[in-house]
């Protein structure tokens, strides 16, 4: 089965596309599949890809880490979803407490993307301190436009996990295989960064993440293709969150979006073969998680498809949904496919 799923990602790397990839696949049972390929680094020495490598996951790090634990925060009853993000950082927009649109944000208008924050700001271009970056985020009037997927969502609620425990994000307890950088394993390359000046290895790719610190809501979290299935097992299994944090991330709340995740919709990137209910993320370097609830089977895709450079087309879009084609064509039928062929046999 992991074979023939990988295939789109063996012939993306024969084509030149990807340097490499890591594909692995779990069903709720436990059981598991992995299976790799290609380089871990072109530059600026070759290295093979083992299933040992540690990506930078980018915005898988919303779901995995922030979304996790902003829920786990709620179902302590430490903060309500629905309450403003001024319950945790009192001082957002502290110079326009009666006007100020930040102010009246709640923490799930941030997870479900739900707000007129802009999709990215180059925060990192305006100065070199993360304390005095993190503050210039809560004190900026940023520009208002219609919702979108948007990194200052989380980099605000990253701020908001840190002022409620009163520790760092790298501080919150991960499972094996996952870690804020540096990993502490062979790391895959990613960019040639023009502005650090040297290819990005063992740290993190996002240049606003590695201005305010390297561990962020948003970026910086590492993992391995072990790692994001464990992970991924837990919430198909009931390990890693409790109902109502499986209800929050399942349950859309703004257009597709749930909880952090997104809900499948046409053309997105996990295939057009699995369940309404499956839920999803990318990650810019080129990974990506997909939990199809229904079938009982998660796969992730791992690549460093901005290796070199980013300015290139690899088709990860096909390549994404084709491999989870691949994954749900392979795995268990669905409920509803099973009733189906039940119904069929008796007639």
């Amino acid at each position: 089965m992991i074979d023939e799923a990988f295939a789109p990602a063996a012939a993306a790397i024969a084509e030149g596309r990807i340097p490499g990839a890591a594909l692995g696949v779990v069903h709720a049972d436990g059981r598991r599949a992995m299976h790799h390929a290609g380089m871990a680094a072109l530059l600026p020495e070759p290295e093979l890809l083992t299933e040992d490598h540690w990506f930078d996951l980018a915005s898988l790090t919303k779901v995995i880490a922030t979304t996790t634990m902003i829920l786990a925060l709620a179902e302590a009853g430490r903060i309500d979803l629905d309450r403003p993000l001024i319950d945790a950082i009192p001082d957002l927009r502290q110079y326009d407490v009666a006007n100020a649109a930040e102010r009246r944000l709640t923490f799930r208008d941030c997870l479900a993307h739900r707000t007129f924050l802009p999709a990215v700001e180059p925060i990192y271009t305006y100065g070199g301190d993360p304390g005095r970056l993190r503050a210039f985020v809560l004190q900026r009037e940023w520009r208002h436009g219609p919702p979108v997927y948007s990194d200052i969502n989380f980099i605000l609620l990253g701020i908001a996990i840190e002022r409620i425990t009163g520790e760092p994000l790298s501080a919150w307890p991960l499972g094996q295989g996952l870690s804020y950088g540096p990993p502490p394993g062979p790391a895959v390359a990613t960019e040639a960064c023009s502005w650090r000046g040297r290819v990005i290895k063992g740290e993190v790719h996002d240049e606003n993440c590695f201005a305010l610190g390297g561990a962020t809501g948003h970026a910086g979290l590492f993992g391995t293709v072990e790692g994001v299935l464990g992970f991924a097992q837990g919430l198909l299994d009931g390990s890693g969150a409790t109902p109502r944090m499986l209800e929050a991330i399942r349950t859309p709340v703004h257009d597709d979006r749930t909880c952090g995740w997104e809900k499948k919709f046409a053309g997105w990137h996990g295939g057009d073969a699995c369940s309404a209910e499956t839920i999803g993320h990318t990650g810019f370097t080129g990974t990506g998680l997909w939990v199809d609830f229904e079938r009982g089977v998660a796969w992730t895709l791992l690549t460093n498809r901005v290796h070199p450079t980013r300015h290139r087309e690899t088709g990860i879009l096909d390549l994404r949904r084709a491999t989870g084609d691949a994954v749900v064509a392979s795995a268990w039928p669905s409920a509803s496919e099973r009733k189906t062929k039940k119904h069929q046999k008796r007639t």
